[in-house]
Order: structure tokens, then C-alpha cells, then sequence
């Protein structure tokens, strides 16, 4: 065995060292402390001689080995603060340079808010942070105004957990953390700096220790201060909706709905059951329909269309004679062409391919209709009354905002649709099972004598101490925040198959796939592959749960507070860098030329990435608050950054595509309840394990009450981020009938549903007069 070539110092052996070795080994590879029925008695006795013969290991090198010392975590924090201020000062500097405006202030570019120039060359070289002053002065209203209200309940997710944090580490360091370093159970006698992270959790408090009813009262106060803070946040983010609601102008979206499951006879017109139902049973509120058709081929044609629009308006803008090209593959390859006259070229067969399509659009009407009514209120009733008695048929459900819709849904058939469901469900779970390679190799860096056991020929390399603290410390996480990046996008995709009919709802139901999919592979993998992987069948009696993660949750405690400081402190510091964007900036500058404005698009904050993993940070804080909360001060670090960054990106860089009126808030509420459940359950098994059963009964009304404190949210606030209530839409309708552009409106919202690709296109020849290819828009019955 590679650990018998480890001799202790002379003079070391003493008692005491095998004692404590004895006790670590048998904690840490889950030796029974006798032979109960169904161990197996050879492997008892062979673990029990093996860790007699370790007396001959030094206690403090078997540790290097299995485990994260806080030498590897202080080399963690010190990678990674200097990542974070090499991003900080890298984009002081590069903000300032009008070549990147695109990239650091797109939103102030689209918005024509923010020109080039206005400093000096010396000033542009230095960096300042001028930037997080400007974020922080920001007043709550003036970025509610400027961001929308989903940046807004964005940033509250920031606010309520630096609330819950900052009253959890004044807990957790002042009380519950001397606690556990006074405790004795794991006896690490060595020199703080290779320390064991372990000596600061709860493992190392002694077993019936009267102490660990402080770590009791101290679960109940934190569940407490958590759900008052969560209700009157649930409640300031619910008044602020309505407060937005009372304050927006007139929005199509308020006005319509879709109706789908049409049922139109053999050889009539969808357009004229649409009109005939709703005039006679909605009579009086009834004001117009757009009937939906399948344009998914026109669709890809018009976008072909649009993205030669703009390459031919930019070669007349630069108006540069290099204009050749080889129009063979990268354009390396075949006959040299003028790209204006191949653009030009190009754009016309499209054209005529969009008016052999357009022919055929007329006759693939869907059954399914965006019906417009007179008022709110009006629309409310026809979405909430069942429209036939066969349920089937005149299904409803509330409009999306015009720009918000996912066209491509209406052009697949119902059949096709519930196949792809079940195919998303399935990718999503295989995705899940695929996803244990990288945790097994993460976690097989974190164990530096499985990496001796796999590869004898590096035992020397491992053993080296910086060697041992960069892969114990560093490398796991960055390979783990490798993969872990793969999986937004691909969740994007799988809901983009389920049949949503909007963007919004696609994201909302992609951000719930990666927080779920984050909290199993990189929470419960993680912990259940490092010390109690072998235990999986017992972890999948309901009985055993609370007892196998209080055995396997503390002992993950070092991985996740690299975790936090890597895929944290770096990542968020990254996001204000934005090196990607940058990169193609570049790029761009040098092939292209500086790039056109008129047509430039800002790009929108991707929720269903940055949500889960806010959310992610904040079961890791709530779970190891009893546990281990030397976690807090890293995560209050990554919070902090985070308000200051996000608030400057969304300040500057994102734009709104669509708006869902804070909806995104209800996740963060079930979130935060899973995570205090997480932790009482774990804090039972706790209690269980150090010898305190009276502990553990007490804690059990805890998730109860818990689990009623949601209940009463779920029926006090949800309600209102599904619909406006009646009140609401009645006083709104009342203060529309004195606005004087209602009716400018109405003639809006006749149109306003009409397929995108079914609207005219740009055209422009030589000249640079702009003309227009009209795609028969009245293909859109309206």
C-alpha cells in the first residue's frame, strides 16, 4: 500500500496519534465500532488491522491525502482573487475604449443613449471604479424603470439572500463556529494551516455534547428569521407587480388570448368559426381575431432574408473597394465573385422562394386563433370560462406579448408535439445519468489516493505539497464548471420541444431543469459519490435518509466551499468581463470592419443560467449553516459581488426581449423551501449520529411548520403571479376609457398577432434606396 511509505517522525508514535488515527480512519471509511449482524466479520477485522498498522503514517500526511487541509483552500482563495482582480481591472480598462462600446454597454448603444468619445487617452488607460459607484447609487425605482421588473425580482434574489446570510454568518462565525473548534471528536492537533477543514463543521463537536443544543436553537431561530424574510419579500415583490400593472400603458398581451383545439368542419374557414363563436357569445367584447398558419419554411426563409439585408447594408455603408471573394467553401475556394452582386443575387432567389411559399401558406391554417378582446376583463372571462362542452375543444389560455411568441410551436402537429414532450422528459433524464463521468472524475481529484491508486506512476507528483493543494483545491471545480456550462443550452432545447408557445415560458421551464438537475448532480452526486457512495441502496430507504446524508453532507463541506470561491467568486467576476462577446468584438474589427449600430441588437440576461446558479449558493448556504458555516463568509462575498455586478450589467448591457411581471420569484420561494427542509432533514440525522435523540424529535415539527408556512404563501401570494385579479383589471379598464389614444390602440391590436414572417422584408439594391418585399400579409386573417 502507497501509504505504508509514509514514516512518522521519531518521537511521534505515541499513543495519543494512534488513538486519533484509529478514530479519523474509522469515521472516514465508515468503520462499524463493533460487529453488528450482517458485517461481514473478515472485512471488520481487516479494516480494524489495517488502521492499527497506520501507526506508522503520520496523522497529518494521511490527511494531505484524503482530505482538504486549509492550505488548499487558502491556495483556492488566492487563484481565485486574483482571477477576480485581473477581470476587475481588465474591464476598467476596456469599458473605456469606444471600440467596446458594443460589448460593455450594448444596451446604452440600442438604446442611442451612449456616444464614442468624451475622455482623454490618459483617462481611458486608467482603471477606476467610477462603474460600481454608478450601480450602487442607482436608486430601487430608477432601475425598476430602466431594467423591467424581471431585473428587478432579478436583483431581489441578491438582496434576500445577503438579508438571510448576513444575519446567518453573525450566527455562524460568533457562536456556532468557536463551538465546533472547541470540540475534540476528530482531534486534529496540527498547525492551523494544514488544519483540517473538518475541525471547523460540526463533526468535530463531541458526541452528547450538551453544546450541540446550541446548534439546535440555532436551526429553529435561522428557519424563522428565513420564512419572515421570504414572506415579506414574497409580499414586497407581489405589491410591486401590481404597482407595475396600475402603472404600464394598454399591452396587446392583456387584451388576448390563444385558443387552440378549433373545431372546424370539412370545407369551412377557421377565420369565419373564430368570428361566428366569439360574436355570439362574447358579443360585447369581442373586438378581433388573427388566425395562425404554418409558416415554419417561410419562417427560415425571411431569416435568410434579414441576415443578407444586413451584410448587403453594411458593404454599402463601409463602401470599401475589397468586395472580392471566393464564394467556394470559408471562402478559400472557387471562382472570385463581387460580394455585393452575390448578396444582391442571393436576396432576389430568396425573394422568389418566399413568394412560391407564401402561395402555399393560405391553405395551412392551424387550429388555433389569438383573439382579441375590449378589455381586460372581458379577455379574463373568455380564459377562464370553459368555452364548449367538450373540454377538448376551444381550449384557452392567456396571450403572450407579440414579441414574446414562439412561432415554431403552431407549425408542429399535436401528435409530433407529445412525442417531443416525452422525448424531453427522457433526453433530460439521460442527460442526468451522463452527467456522473465528470462528477466521478471531480471526484476523484478531490481524493488524491484514488489518483495513486489509478496512476502509480504520478505518486510522487501528488504528493508534492503545492501539487496537492492546487488539485485538491482548484482543478476540481474548474473541470466540473466545464461541463456544468453545456447544460443551459441544452435545456433550452429540450424545453424548446415541449410545446410552449413563448419564449418566457420556455426559459421558466428551462431555469426550473437547471436548478434541479444543479441540485442533484452537483449537491447530492457529489456528496453521495464522495463518502456514502457505496451506501446507495441504503439511501434508498426513506427511513435511512436523514442518517446517510448526516454521514455524507459534512464530509462534502471542503468541496463546496472551493466550489463557492471557484465556480462563485470567478464566475460572476467573468460575467463583467465578458470575454466571449469581447473576443468576437475583435474579431470582427479586424474582418469585418467596425460593425453598424442601426441594426444592432443588445443582448437579454439568460434567467435559466443565472438563476439556478444564484439558487444553488443559496441551498449551500441554508444546508451548511448548522453544518459547517465557515461556507457563509465565502458565499456573503459572492452575493455581495453579485448585486454590484449584475446591477451594472443590466444597467448597460442587457435588454428586456419580453416581460413576465416577476414570475420567476415564485422558483426562488420553493427553492428556499426545499433548502430548509434539506437542512432540517440533515440536522435530524446530525442529532441522531452525535448521541442526541431528544435533538433529533424536537427538530422534527420544524420542516412541519415549514411546509405550512409555504402553504399559506402558495395560497396568500401565488395567485397573483398567474393572474391579475378582478379588482385590478376592472380599475385599469375604468382609467383606459378616459385615455385618448385607446382607440390608436385597437387599430394596433388587430394586427398586433400577425406572424412576423408573414410581414414585409427589407430590400436593398445598389443604390442603397431601401424598398419593401411584401410576404402577402394578408395571409394573417385578422
Amino acid at each position: 500500500m502507497a501509504l505504508r511509505n509514509f514514516r512518522m517522525s521519531s518521537g511521534t508514535r505515541s499513543l495519543k496519534s494512534l488513538e486519533a488515527m484509529f478514530i479519523w480512519v474509522q469515521e472516514k471509511y465508515m468503520i462499524p465500532t463493533q460487529n453488528k449482524p450482517g458485517i461481514d466479520k473478515w472485512m471488520f477485522e481487516s479494516r480494524l488491522l489495517l488502521c492499527c498498522q497506520l501507526h506508522r503514517v503520520d496523522l497529518l500526511v494521511l490527511k494531505q491525502i484524503s482530505i482538504m487541509i486549509l492550505a488548499a483552500l487558502l491556495t483556492s482563495v488566492g487563484i481565485n482573487l486574483g482571477l477576480c482582480f485581473i477581470f476587475f481591472t481588465l474591464y476598467s480598462i476596456l469599458r473605456k475604449q469606444p471600440c467596446n462600446l458594443t460589448v460593455y454597454a450594448p444596451r446604452l448603444v440600442f438604446e442611442r443613449k451612449r456616444q464614442e468619445g468624451g475622455q482623454s487617452n490618459l483617462e481611458r488607460l486608467l482603471a477606476t471604479t467610477d462603474w460600481a459607484r454608478e450601480a450602487w447609487e442607482t436608486s430601487e425605482e430608477e432601475f425598476l424603470s430602466t431594467a423591467g421588473l424581471d431585473a428587478f425580482v432579478f436583483m431581489r434574489i441578491f438582496v434576500f439572500s445577503l438579508k438571510i446570510f448576513t444575519f446567518g454568518g453573525i450566527v455562524g462565525l460568533l457562536i456556532l463556529l468557536p463551538i465546533n473548534c472547541m470540540g475534540s471528536q476528530l482531534r486534529d492537533e496540527s498547525d492551523f494551516q494544514n488544519k483540517s477543514l473538518d475541525s471547523f463543521s460540526i463533526s468535530n463537536v463531541n458526541n452528547g455534547s450538551n453544546r450541540l443544543w446550541i446548534h439546535f436553537c440555532a436551526a429553529y431561530v435561522f428557519t424563522g428569521v428565513v420564512c419572515i424574510l421570504l414572506y415579506y419579500e414574497y409580499e414586497y415583490i407581489s405589491s410591486k407587480r401590481i404597482a407595475c400593472f396600475y402603472s404600464s400603458k394598454p399591452e396587446p398581451h392583456h387584451f388576448s388570448i390563444l385558443v387552440r383545439g378549433i373545431p372546424v368542419p370539412v370545407g369551412s374557414n377557421c377565420s369565419d368559426i373564430v368570428e361566428h363563436f366569439f360574436q355570439e357569445y362574447h358579443p360585447s367584447t369581442y373586438h378581433s381575431h388573427a388566425v395562425v398558419r404554418r409558416s415554419s419554411k417561410l419562417q427560415i426563409l425571411v431569416t435568410d432574408a434579414e441576415r443578407l439585408y444586413k451584410r448587403l447594408t453594411q458593404l454599402n455603408k463601409n463602401n470599401t473597394p475589397q468586395r472580392q471573394r471566393r464564394d467556394g467553401c470559408l471562402g478559400l475556394f472557387g471562382h472570385k465573385v463581387d460580394m455585393l452582386d452575390h448578396y444582391e443575387k442571393t436576396l432576389g432567389d430568396i425573394a422568389d422562394n418566399v413568394r412560391i411559399e407564401q402561395c402555399s401558406v393560405a391553405g395551412k391554417e392551424v387550429a388555433a386563433a389569438f383573439v382579441s378582446f375590449k378589455s381586460r376583463f372581458g379577455a379574463a372571462i373568455a380564459l377562464n370560462i370553459q368555452g364548449s362542452v367538450n373540454p377538448t375543444h376551444w381550449i384557452t389560455e392567456q396571450a403572450p406579448e407579440p414579441q414574446d411568441v414562439y412561432w415554431p410551436f403552431f407549425s408542429v402537429t399535436f401528435i409530433r408535439r407529445w412525442i417531443s414532450k416525452l422525448v424531453a422528459y427522457v433526453a433530460c433524464n439521460v442527460l442526468t445519468i451522463l452527467f456522473l463521468i465528470p462528477v466521478a472524475l471531480v471526484q476523484g481529484l478531490s481524493h488524491l489516493e484514488q489518483l495513486e491508486t489509478m496512476f502509480p506512476a504520478l505518486k510522487c507528483i501528488l504528493r508534492t505539497a503545492v501539487v496537492t493543494q492546487v488539485i485538491t483545491g482548484y482543478l476540481p471545480i474548474l473541470i466540473l464548471q466545464m461541463f456544468l456550462s453545456f447544460v443551459p443550452p441544452i435545456m433550452i432545447m429540450l424545453s424548446s420541444l415541449q410545446g410552449y408557445i413563448s419564449w418566457s415560458q420556455i426559459q421558466k421551464s428551462a431555469c426550473t431543469k437547471v436548478l434541479w438537475f444543479t441540485i442533484w448532480n452537483i449537491f447530492f452526486t457529489n456528496v453521495l459519490s464522495g463518502s456514502a457512495f457505496y451506501r446507495l441502496t441504503v439511501f434508498l430507504e426513506p427511513k435511512e435518509f436523514p442518517r446517510v446524508l448526516a454521514e455524507a453532507v459534512p464530509a462534502q463541506a471542503s468541496f463546496f466551499i472551493a466550489y463557492v470561491v471557484t465556480f462563485g467568486w470567478t464566475n460572476i467576476a467573468s460575467e463583467l468581463f465578458q470575454l466571449f462577446p469581447l473576443l468576437y468584438n475583435y474579431i470582427n474589427i479586424i474582418f469585418v470592419g467596425d460593425s453598424d449600430t442601426d441594426d444592432f441588437e443588445a443582448p437579454s440576461i439568460p434567467y435559466h443560467r443565472e438563476i439556478p446558479r444564484i439558487l444553488f449558493f443559496d441551498l449551500l448556504g441554508v444546508t451548511y449553516f448548522v453544518l459547517a458555516p465557515l461556507i457563509l463568509p465565502f458565499i456573503l462575498v459572492f452575493f455581495c459581488l453579485g448585486y454590484i455586478i449584475y446591477r451594472n450589467q443590466l444597467l448597460n448591457v442587457y435588454v428586456a426581449k419580453y416581460h413576465t411581471g416577476g414570475e420567476f420569484w415564485p422558483t426562488v420561494h420553493n427553492c428556499t423551501i426545499f433548502s430548509l427542509i434539506l437542512m432540517h432533514i440533515i440536522v435530524i440525522g446530525i442529532f441522531g449520529q452525535k448521541k442526541l435523540p431528544l435533538a433529533s424529535a424536537l427538530i422534527l415539527p420544524l420542516p412541519i411548520l415549514t411546509l405550512l408556512f409555504n402553504e399559506y404563501c402558495r395560497k396568500r401570494f401565488f395567485p397573483i403571479f398567474k393572474a391579475y385579479p378582478t379588482e385590478c383589471l376592472i380599475k385599469k379598464d375604468r382609467e383606459d376609457q378616459n385615455e385618448p389614444n385607446m382607440s390608436e390602440f385597437y387599430d394596433m391590436l388587430a394586427s398586433a398577432y400577425n406572424d412576423p414572417a408573414l410581414m414585409p422584408i427589407k430590400y436593398s439594391g445598389r443604390s442603397g434606396n431601401s424598398h419593401r418585399l411584401s410576404l402577402l400579409n394578408n395571409n394573417s386573417e385578422v
